[in-house]
């Protein structure tokens, strides 16, 4: 099928594989984030997996985190939180290359995650008070630079409803249509057109259910319990929304440690690292994607992001 546009054709399903045996060189993937350690955390095994077949991987992250909490109690000191900044710039250019993929900072400002009742405003000058155009055009120029055969980032409720995360969805989106529009930000760069967008879906009640089940035939009580009882199991985005499944298992260790590279966001005792290695790789081998945008022919499901891409530039 076709996705763009609401239209829809049958196609191969065969191009993009047989293309990465022949052509794996020329094939380039963008990841969109918002913050540092979002790359870590949401399709970061997926990354590695294509780093290591010989596809250029570019890691594009809109803010700089500086808003962010510490999260990680043995980096809670005075003189982290003065040079907060520079701590997450080092972080990310760690994790980067843990993942062997290339990184470029946007240069917004992260707007910080409200909380309250009511909310307070967002601070002047972040990234969600920017008039769109901004941000858009500051991606346009990167697309049209790095010229990505895929995107990917996240869906309309960003994953979770951080300002930064829907404003990313936001900027990304309209990024990957106005860069093939030779009419929109002409200054910008010659026009390129990406043939995919994807949005990541790593949050899955489905998933928690399975790794919490096993922790239950082992006599152990797993550490998604109170997740599971607030979440409806008719509303897992996994039967509803997920068109692609990348099999990447042998890089949950590689994804873990550069989410460990995130000192400042990621306790390595928290929830993320208690369940087993082999039991995730075993149970669930797959990261999880939405294709939201084709330029190309395609057939659902995929397992392979580069699936229907023929005609490379």
């Amino acid at each position: 099928m076709w996705l763009h546009c609401g239209v829809k054709f049958n196609a191969s399903v065969h191009a993009g594989e047989q293309l990465r045996g022949n052509r794996l060189s020329e094939l380039r993937l963008m990841a969109v984030h918002a913050h540092p350690d979002d790359e870590s955390s949401k399709g970061a095994a997926t990354m590695a997996r294509y780093v290591d077949e010989g596809v250029r991987v570019l890691v594009v992250t809109l803010t700089g985190g500086e808003r962010g909490d510490i999260l990680n109690p043995a980096m809670d000191l005075p003189e982290v939180h003065g040079r907060m900044s520079e701590i997450r710039r080092d972080e990310m250019a760690r994790a980067a290359q843990i993942l062997g993929v290339e990184h470029h900072w946007l240069g917004f400002v992260d707007s910080g995650l409200p909380e309250g009742d009511p909310l307070p405003p967002l601070p002047e000058g972040c990234l969600a008070l920017e008039p769109l155009e901004r941000p858009v055009e500051a991606l346009v120029r990167v697309v049209r630079d790095f010229k990505p055969h895929v995107m990917t980032t996240y869906d309309e409720n960003g994953g979770y409803p951080h300002p930064d995360h829907i404003r990313c969805h936001q900027v990304s989106v309209a990024a990957y249509e106005a860069a093939a529009d030779y009419r929109l930000y002409p200054e910008a760069g010659e026009p390129w057109s990406t043939h995919k967008l994807y949005y990541n879906h790593g949050f899955l009640r489905q998933r928690m259910q399975v790794l919490q089940d096993e922790f239950a035939k082992h006599g152990q009580e797993g550490p998604f319990a109170k997740w599971l009882e607030k979440w409806d199991a008719g509303e897992d985005l996994l039967a509803k929304r997920v068109t692609t499944r990348i099999e990447c298992a042998k890089y949950f260790p590689q994804r873990d440690e550069a989410l460990l590279a995130h000192a400042t966001q990621i306790d390595p005792n928290s929830f993320f690292f208690t369940t087993p290695m082999d039991w995730q790789q075993r149970l669930w081998p797959t990261e999880e994607f939405e294709l939201a945008r084709s330029r190309v022919p395609v057939s659902l499901p995929e397992t392979d992001l580069f699936v229907g891409i023929e005609d490379l530039t």
